[in-house]
């Protein structure tokens, strides 16, 4: 249902500042290390939808590291915005994965009909994906990333057995 011979995935969340960084990195290692994901998948990438940010959060870099990714490679993220680069990406996406279901209010109506959100197109049902920069416990927050890491693994699995048949 969401996938082309060559999918192009977009991550977007409000600032591009954590979650949809910590997916983009994340989920491209996966598809990296995959052999059917890599060889159906181009590319994956991030952007926000609501704030132009400039760096990324400083507890998504830990959250990153804690996943084993380089400190100079996730310094290296430069959040893109819908009106900058990201519109680009929006064009050039076959399915933008959101968060939350507000982040399909912030983007240009063309697009919405390629949109998704993250919890239900790995689980089935809808859980919204809280924002966690709000977190001040740095262990609260690895939690909040755990979860999001578990959906992407789930979509991962499904698009492996939808690209296998």
């Amino acid at each position: 249902m969401w996938y082309n011979a060559t999918m192009k995935i977009l991550f977007i969340c409000m600032s591009n500042i954590c979650r949809s960084p910590f997916c983009e990195y994340v989920f491209r290692r996966i598809v990296q290390e995959d052999e059917v994901l890599s060889q159906n998948v181009e590319w994956v990438k991030s952007s926000a939808v609501f704030n132009k940010s400039f760096v990324i959060n400083q507890k998504a870099k830990l959250a990153l590291l804690r996943e084993g990714f380089d400190e100079e490679y996730i310094l290296s993220h430069k959040p893109t915005f819908k009106w900058g680069k990201g519109r680009e990406y929006l064009k050039e996406a076959d399915i933008i994965i959101g968060m939350t279901k507000s982040n399909a209010f912030f983007l240009p109506r063309k697009y919405r009909k390629k949109f998704v959100l993250l919890s239900q197109i790995a689980s089935g049902e809808y859980k919204p994906i809280p924002d966690p920069v709000l977190i001040k416990d740095q262990e609260k927050y690895h939690a909040a990333m755990d979860e999001i890491k578990k959906y992407l693994v789930d979509y991962a699995n499904i698009l492996k057995s939808q690209f296998a048949q």
